[in-house]
């Protein structure tokens, strides 16, 4: 079973579970997942091989659809689900395999194709080679990471995922560099999602695009897509209160029809 959080009055309500992205966790979504709190149960999870859930040997779309059916089953058996670029991909797995499991389903910025980034890997693979020894401080550790990665917030962001004291990353990263090629692609379905969703996409990101826009309509004919401005792809950390209504005004929209 996958490490969860759990937010809010988790008896008042169908809960959103919340399924973070690639190098994440669900202690990214802390302060999102608290105001969300405020009118509905809310739930984070740790993916598979992130955090604090077990690390395995494989690590694709079905599996971690799998580990989410296994919550919502301990949650009552229905949710809503709101996941980001991995987790995003994983939540439409579960909505496209077990439909009567999701209520409503929110995906941020990625589109249900195969993308061809390869800095995700070039992430792991600085992660995998920085040296550990001495490091007391995530300051230390961000200055070991800054020659290889020049970005401030995406090194502020993996370094979440070290455990300073233990000297080790929380993420199993032999299994996701085996594995990469499956988490930057996507299954073929030929089955439909036909309730409530929401793609909500970064402004300024290139990971939902005009083209993606036939595949996204074929799989989830009530799709609709929504962009925050001034926004990349870590559009929940950039512009956090805008994603929150965003979030919000969509499941209070879809509330009745969710409800039938």
């Amino acid at each position: 079973m996958l490490a969860t959080t759990r937010h809010g009055d988790m008896v008042n309500g169908r809960p959103l579970v919340i399924v973070h992205g690639l190098y994440g966790s669900g202690r990214n979504w802390g302060v999102i997942a608290r105001n969300l709190a405020k009118t509905r149960p809310v739930v984070t999870v740790d993916q598979r091989n992130h955090g604090a859930s077990p690390w395995t040997d494989t690590h694709s779309y079905e599996d971690m659809a799998a580990d989410l059916a296994q919550i919502v089953d301990d949650l009552g058996g229905q949710a809503d689900l709101l996941g980001h670029s991995m987790g995003g991909k994983a939540c439409m797995c579960l909505a496209l395999t077990a439909p009567q499991k999701v209520s409503r389903l929110i995906v941020a910025d990625i589109a249900p194709v195969t993308y061809t980034h390869s800095y995700q890997m070039d992430y792991l693979k600085a992660m995998r080679d920085m040296d550990l020894t001495g490091i007391k401080t995530r300051g230390d550790a961000d200055r070991r990471l800054r020659e290889a990665i020049p970005e401030l917030a995406i090194r502020a962001f993996l370094i979440q995922s070290l455990d300073v004291e233990a000297l080790r990353w929380k993420l199993n990263l032999p299994t996701l560099e085996k594995e990469m090629p499956k988490i930057v692609g996507f299954p073929r379905f030929d089955t439909q999602y036909d309730a409530p969703t929401l793609f909500l996409a970064g402004g300024a990101s290139d990971y939902v695009q005009p083209e993606h826009r036939p595949e996204i309509r074929r799989l989830f004919p009530k799709a609709i897509v929504v962009k925050i401005p001034g926004t990349n792809h870590w559009l929940h950390a950039e512009k956090p209160r805008e994603f929150e209504t965003a979030v919000t005004e969509f499941l209070n929209r879809t509330a009745v029809t969710a409800d039938l």
